[in-house]
C-alpha cells in the first residue's frame, strides 16, 4: 500500500538526573560529594533510506521517543546516554513542522538529520561543592528532550515520470521497461497510487520510472487523482507523456495532449517546461508488418502536424504490451538524462513509428 502523508510526534530523550552522593571512608567520615552527572538523553534521527518507499509505517506508530538517558551514581560515575530513536522516510520526503507550519528538511538517500535533540544530563552534587558550600546536597535534575509534531509528505525520486490520461497504457509501459508489477486492466483508474520501476539498459546503465496515476481535465483543481498526485511529477528529470493512438472514448490524441498540457501548467509553470518525450503507444492495433509500420509513421507524422512540434521535439511510436520499441525509448531517455549530443542529422522520431524507424514496426521491440 503506498502512503505518501502521515503526521507523527517525536520526543527525545530526558537528561539523566545528577546524582547526590557523600564519599564515607573509614577515614573519611564527611569525605565531600561524589554525586556523578546524569547521561545524555538520545536524539530522534531521521534517516533516508533508499529500501523505503511509502510512509505506510507511521499510520501504525505515529509516537517516536528516544531513549532518555541514565541518571548519575555514587562514586562519580557518569550515567549512561540515551540510545538514539532512527526514524527511517524514503529519499524525497519533506518534513515539516506541524505547529510552526515550516519546512524542516527535504531528505535525500542517504541523509541524516537531526530533528530532535536529547536533553542535556543534569550535575551531580559534585558539581555544586564550593568553599562556602562543601556538602551541596541537591542535584540538578536533567534537561528535558526536545518534543516536536512532524508532517510528513513524501514526493517520489525519480528520473522518468509516466504522464497520460487514463488508459493510455502507463502502467503496462512501465512493466514493460522494467521488473515492476503493476496492477493492470481496462479501465479508468487501475492505478490509483505511483508506481516505480527500476529499468536496466545493462549492467552498467539503469533508469527509476515512477507512473503517476492518470490524469483528467481538472486534476490541478482537485478533480479525480492528480492533485494527489501532481506533485510527484515535480522530482522527475523527464516526461514520457503517453498517448493512445487510436483512444477507445473517440478522443484524438492532440487533445488529450494539450489537455493534460493545460494541467501541468496550472499546477507548476516549471513542470510545463520540463523535457519530455511524446510517446504514441499500442500502435500495435494499427496492423502487422509494413503496412502496421506505415500507418504507425502516418500517425506520428499527423500529430507532429496537429500539435506543431518542432524538428527536436522527440516522439516515437511504441507498443509496450507487445515491447516494440521500448528498447529504442530507453536508450533515447538515457541520452537525454545524461545529455547526449544531438546533431540535426539525426532523426528525432526514432522507435516503431518514428521517421527513422517506422519500418521496424513488424520486427522485435
Amino acid at each position: 500500500m503506498f502512503v505518501d502523508r502521515a503526521v507523527i510526534s517525536v520526543r527525545a530523550g530526558h537528561g539523566g538526573a545528577g546524582c547526590v552522593s557523600f564519599r564515607r571512608g573509614k577515614y573519611e567520615p564527611k569525605g565531600g560529594p561524589e554525586g556523578g552527572d546524569g547521561g545524555k538523553g538520545g536524539d530522534v534521527v531521521l534517516v533516508a533510506d533508499e529500501g523505503c518507499n511509502t510512509l505506510l509505517d507511521f499510520r501504525g506508530r505515529p509516537e517516536w521517543e528516544a531513549e532518555s538517558g541514565e541518571p548519575g551514581r555514587g562514586k562519580q560515575q557518569h550515567g549512561a546516554d540515551g540510545r538514539d530513536c532512527a526514524v527511517r522516510l524514503p529519499p524525497g520526503t519533506l518534513v515539516y513542522d506541524e505547529d510552526g507550519g515550516g519546512l524542516v528538511v527535504d531528505m535525500v538517500a542517504g541523509q541524516r538529520f537531526v530533528v530532535a535533540r536529547g536533553g542535556g544530563g543534569g550535575f551531580g552534587n559534585e558539581h555544586y561543592k564550593n568553599a562556602v558550600q562543601q556538602a551541596p546536597a541537591h542535584a540538578h535534575p536533567g534537561f528535558a528532550g526536545e518534543h516536536k509534531r512532524l508532517r510528513l509528505e513524501l514526493k517520489l525520486l525519480a528520473d522518468v515520470g509516466l504522464v497520460g490520461m487514463p488508459n493510455a497504457g502507463k502502467s503496462t509501459l512501465l512493466a514493460a521497461l522494467s521488473k515492476a508489477t503493476p496492477k493492470i486492466a481496462d479501465y479508468p483508474f487501475t492505478t490509483l497510487s505511483p508506481q516505480l520501476g527500476v529499468a536496466e539498459l545493462d549492467a552498467s546503465r539503469r533508469l527509476v520510472v515512477a507512473d503517476i496515476p492518470g490524469l483528467i481535465e481538472g486534476a490541478s483543481q482537485g478533480h479525480g487523482l492528480g492533485l494527489d498526485f501532481l506533485r510527484h511529477i515535480e522530482r522527475t528529470r523527464v516526461l514520457v507523456h503517453v498517448l493512445e493512438v487510436s483512444p477507445t472514448d473517440g478522443s484524438e490524441p492532440a487533445e488529450n495532449y494539450r489537455a493534460i498540457r493545460r494541467e501541468l501548467a496550472a499546477y507548476s509553470g516549471e513542470l510545463a517546461q520540463r523535457e519530455e518525450v511524446i510517446v504514441l503507444n499500442k500502435v500495435d492495433l494499427l496492423g502487422a508488418g509494413k503496412e502496421g509500420a506505415g500507418a504507425a509513421e502516418r500517425a506520428v507524422k499527423a500529430l507532429r502536424k496537429e500539435l506543431r512540434v518542432g524538428r527536436g521535439q522527440r516522439v516515437l511510436a511504441i507498443s509496450a504490451a507487445a515491447r516494440l520499441g521500448t528498447r529504442e525509448l530507453l536508450e533515447e531517455l538515457w541520452g537525454m538524462l545524461k545529455g547526449r549530443a544531438r546533431t540535426w542529422d539525426e532523426a528525432p522520431d526514432r522507435g516503431v513509428g518514428g521517421a527513422g524507424g517506422a519500418g521496424g514496426a513488424g520486427g522485435g521491440g
